[in-house]
């Protein structure tokens, strides 16, 4: 069932002070900037459930996750935006976990998928069948593919051919799949969080950089510090974990996705996000020296509003109505490690791309 949560006075005090946003501050990464007006009791409570909440989930999920707070924020972060994650790291690090407890978390349908390399499209989206009905007449019906859920885990993505790897993203795009000519609508709320291994790549097929564009985040899961592995052995090894209790619906989280997108950000702040993005890109008049050197192709503009829009969950998460530089600077890293390119001389010299993600943090200002 959905956790709510009444209204407080704290709230209260926090959204009478919304004001509009011409009236926004400059300095967004130091000041407090005025909130603006939320235009009904059903968006201030989402808000307030959201807030909240923090640690509600948090503590459900440290039922089966230990550590990785990095990766868990991303996730929610891109779960409240409405996007979709990629999720890179070797075996055995409860990516699959990770993610099944995320969905108990908000209530929602779960699918796992294994991609192998005999896998076909219509094994993920569904196929027709002959059936006979009443009376002898026989018809085509659709029986529909585990893409029909809620939270789609797509399991080592990359190890399946293009021509099924193309088959999510008409669903992740669009979120509805054609079949035999018509339109099946996904259910709502939609994500798929797609995992794949870097240290095998024998027998893999790596997604097209279209493909990869359509992931909001690209989140590394590593290894955990001795003293964290230690307590998931422990743990593991003695009695199961508790069950996660559901806190919020399918509904709740749809709505989580409109008050994001109502959270303020200034000017300045999304042309941070703006150049932060065109910095990346090679053979330009403002790009930096260091990217004309290591990067072959840098990102688009989904990748500048992957940044704010973002920049907006992660502020409410963090209990803040509005974006400020550093939330913004902190989403750069898996917002563009799979967006940019490096070159072969990159590769030769042994830059990676955190390297120069981290270079573009040092030298674009936040101050135009």
């Amino acid at each position: 069932m959905p956790l709510n949560l009444p209204t407080s006075g704290t709230m209260n005090a926090i959204t009478a002070r919304f004001v509009p946003l011409a009236r926004r501050a400059t300095a967004l990464s130091t000041e407090t900037t005025p909130e603006p007006a939320l235009d009904s009791d059903q968006e201030r409570e989402a808000v307030e459930q959201l807030r909240a909440s923090r640690d509600a989930i948090r503590r459900e999920l440290s039922k089966t996750i230990v550590g990785q707070d990095d990766v868990i924020e991303q996730l929610l972060i891109c779960l409240m935006a409405g996007g979709h994650c990629l999720i890179t790291g070797a075996p055995g690090l409860a990516k699959t976990l990770l993610v099944r407890s995320v969905a108990q978390v908000f209530h929602l349908g779960f699918q796992r998928i294994q991609f192998t390399p005999d896998l076909m499209p219509a094994d993920i989206t569904g196929t027709e069948i002959l059936e006979q009905q009443d009376g002898g007449r026989r018809s085509m019906q659709f029986v529909k593919g585990p893409i029909f859920s809620n939270v789609i885990l797509a399991d080592e993505i990359n190890r399946t051919p293009p021509k099924t790897q193309a088959a999510l993203l008409e669903a992740m795009q669009e979120h509805q799949i054609t079949a035999a000519g018509k339109r099946y609508p996904l259910e709502q709320p939609f994500f798929v969080l797609a995992t794949q291994n870097p240290i095998e790549m024998e027998g893999t097929y790596p997604l097209p950089e279209a493909q990869l564009d359509r992931f909001m985040f690209n989140v590394m899961i590593d290894y955990l510090p001795r003293e964290q592995e230690r307590a998931v052995v422990m743990r593991t090894t003695a009695a199961r974990p508790e069950p996660i209790e559901p806190l919020f619906s399918g509904e709740d989280v749809l709505r989580f996705h409109e008050v994001v997108r109502r959270v303020p950000i200034a000017e300045e702040v999304a042309d941070y996000a703006v150049r932060l993005t065109a910095a990346s890109r090679p053979g330009r008049e403002e790009t930096p020296a260091f990217v004309d050197d290591w990067v072959s192709w840098g990102a688009g503009l989904r990748a500048a509003q992957t940044l704010v829009l973002g920049g907006k969950a992660r502020a409410l998460l963090a209990g803040r109505a509005h974006v400020t530089y550093d939330d913004v600077a902190a989403l750069a890293p898996p917002t563009l490690r799979h967006r940019v390119l490096v070159s072969y001389k990159a590769e030769a010299e042994g830059v990676s791309v955190e390297d120069v993600i981290a270079r573009l943090l040092e030298t674009v200002s936040v101050n135009a």
